[in-house]
């Protein structure tokens, strides 16, 4: 359980544990559904950002990314996958400019 100077993202982290724990899902598939639910929500650029690490991890290409707007748009509508791919691409950006420069503290 969550305890300590950070119960929001402690907590966010064992939901995330168990979550991986629960599931017969791939790695890679599992970050795949976890962009759509992502792209489903409107998510904000943030939470594109803690799944790039991940994705990276387990070999997410960006054209697998790709394929899951495309792939969700007649369900989400026109504006929410327009919206979802500039959050994506954001988060990919701050993702780069992270390993370049370091956080900013």
């Amino acid at each position: 359980m969550a305890n300590g100077d950070g119960p929001v993202l402690e907590t966010l982290t064992d939901m995330n544990a168990a979550s991986m724990e629960r599931t017969k899902l791939s790695p890679a598939s599992l970050i795949l559904v976890r962009l759509a639910a992502l792209i489903a929500v409107d998510a904000p650029v943030t939470s594109y950002l803690a799944h790039v690490g991940p994705a990276t991890e387990v070999g997410i290409t960006l054209e697998q990314a790709q394929d899951v707007l495309v792939a969700v748009a007649p369900i989400v509508g026109g504006p929410r996958t327009l919206s979802a791919a500039a959050n994506l691409m954001e988060a990919l950006r701050q993702a780069v400019d992270l390993a370049e420069t370091g956080p900013d503290i």
